[in-house]
């Protein structure tokens, strides 16, 4: 009896190992799904994201412009980065590169080279950011004065904060 009993127990085992085994492999691929990146305009967003807070992930992308893409391309908001196809993110980067929304969304409004209202992504962003704060130091105004020395530029009191780190304030060494 004993051994028949044993034998029953291998036998259940052994129906159960494709079923444990076809459950192991939906959750491999499921987890291989979620890792995966999808690149737009130059940054990886990962697929597990919404369309509407994965765009968020791209330099220069607000909320705000990323629910406006989502209602000018009829794209479910919900909708997950992975199910996006080839030509879905085609439509998403040329809806970009064409800057098809209002001025008061767009970082660059009346420009003071161009005198142009653009909107910049990525790398273009830190470079127009860079030559504005250079810009500043070279004028010497207020602002880039501040740039200049580390200090706070938009009015934060320095009593407590931004003092230079490592050095002890109002400490006086023994001379040895």
């Amino acid at each position: 009896m004993a051994e028949k009993e044993k034998q029953d127990k291998k036998e259940k085992q052994d129906k159960k190992k494709p079923e444990n085994l076809a459950k192991a492999e939906k959750k491999i691929q499921q987890q291989e799904s979620s890792e995966f990146l999808i690149r737009i305009l130059g940054y990886d967003i990962p697929s597990s994201k919404n369309i509407l807070t994965g765009l968020t992930r791209i330099k220069g992308v607000s909320w705000a412009i990323s629910n406006m893409l989502c209602v000018k391309l009829n794209i479910q908001k919900n909708k997950k980065i992975s199910e996006l196809t080839k030509a879905d993110i085609q439509k998403i980067e040329t809806f970009f590169k064409n800057s098809e929304f209002a001025d008061f969304l767009k970082n660059r409004r009346t420009d003071i080279e161009t005198g142009e209202t653009k909107h910049y992504f990525g790398s273009n962003l830190d470079i127009k950011r860079e030559f504005d704060i250079k810009r500043l130091k070279e004028i010497k105004s207020y602002r880039g004065l501040r740039h200049a020395l580390k200090l706070p530029v938009r009015g934060q009191r320095t009593r407590s904060h931004f003092r230079s780190k490592g050095v002890a304030m109002g400490v006086k060494r023994k001379v040895k």
